[in-house]
This record gives structure tokens, sequence and C-alpha cells, in this order.
């Protein structure tokens, strides 16, 4: 199974990554990961990220592009994977295409978790409460969702247009998400 999870900022990407990837036995795998890990194991990509990094600068996609390219490499990635932030560009698309088509690999299905924008916005409120996060204004988090729905749009399309986007409502309790989830994977599977 080769899988992209998408869901604007909230959404519980990283919640639900961690039941799919148990599920079908698959490595979930995060751009944000994989920057950290290239950045304290201080290989030259982690090295090259950092720079960008530490300006608060997003990482070309060039040094994404190796750092992804790199880690679908690894032994746990030969059956299968669960991208989460990536792609995030069109270049990005094309990009995995070209990683993915030398194997004779495709795309499964892009998995779109929709959620309401008020609704999600009121959670990442609460969690920056609990969590303490000071800079996660109600200003700050609708100008993410923005950003998120204009840069994402064309790459759904794109999927979309190849008939891989499964969306799944992505509001409730972690476990009903989680059973909406894998079943509409299930059945695109079957």
């Amino acid at each position: 199974m080769r899988l992209i999870i998408m869901g604007p900022p909230g959404a519980g990407k990283g919640t639900q990554a961690k039941f799919i990837a148990e599920r079908y036995g698959i490595p979930a795998i995060s751009t944000g990961d994989i920057f950290r890990a290239n950045v304290s194991a201080g290989t030259p990509l982690g090295l090259e990220a950092k720079k960008f990094m530490d300006k608060g600068e997003y990482v070309p996609d060039a040094v994404t592009n190796s750092m992804v390219a790199d880690r679908l490499t690894h032994a746990d990635a030969a059956e299968g994977f669960l991208l989460d932030g990536y792609p995030r560009t069109l270049a990005q698309v094309e990009e995995l295409d070209g990683m993915l088509a030398p194997a004779g690999h495709q795309l499964d299905a892009v998995l779109c978790l929709t959620v309401d924008r008020d609704s999600v916005v009121e959670r990442l409120l609460a969690r920056a409460q609990t969590e303490g996060r000071a800079d996660d204004t109600e200003e700050v988090i609708r100008h993410r969702q923005e950003v998120y729905a204009e840069q994402t749009a064309p790459l759904i399309e794109v999927y979309g247009s190849r008939g891989l986007v499964v969306e799944v409502d992505g509001l409730g309790e972690v476990a009903e998400v989680t059973e909406r989830v894998l079943g509409a994977l299930a059945q695109r599977t079957a």
C-alpha cells in the first residue's frame, strides 16, 4: 500500500497516520520527522535543511525531494509507505512520480481528511492553550488554514484526475475517524 495523507493543520493526520501504518504494516513517513532525523544525524542534507529551518523558512524542494527519495529506499518502505507532508507542490508531485516509476510502483490512494474550518480552529486554539503555544493565535491558525487550502487544492485536483483521492470526514472522536479511514481504504483496495 502506497499512500499519501493530506488535510489542513489540526485535521488529525499524524494521529490517523499511526493507525493506518499499523493496520497495513507500512511506515508512516513525515517530512518533519525526516528533516529532524537528518539534522540530528548531521547528514549533508540535514545540514543543508537546518540552514532553512533555523530561519523558519521552507526547506527547498531539491533538499526535500532528496531526503524523501532516500527514505523510500529503506527496507521498511519496500512494500509500501504513508507519506505525511509530502508532496506539497506540483513539482513534488512530479518528483514523487519519478521516484516510484523505476520500480514500477504507483500510489494506491491519496487520503484527504476533510474538516470544518471553524471546528479545527477551535480544536487548535484549545490545544494551544493546554500546550502553552502562545504563537498559535486564531489569526495565525486561520492563516495556516488558508495557505493549506491554496497550496493543496492543485495537488488534490491532480490526484483527483487520476482517481486516487479518497475523502474522509476528519471530525469526531479519534476511534470514529479511524473506523471511517480504514473502511474507506479497505473499499479502495478491495
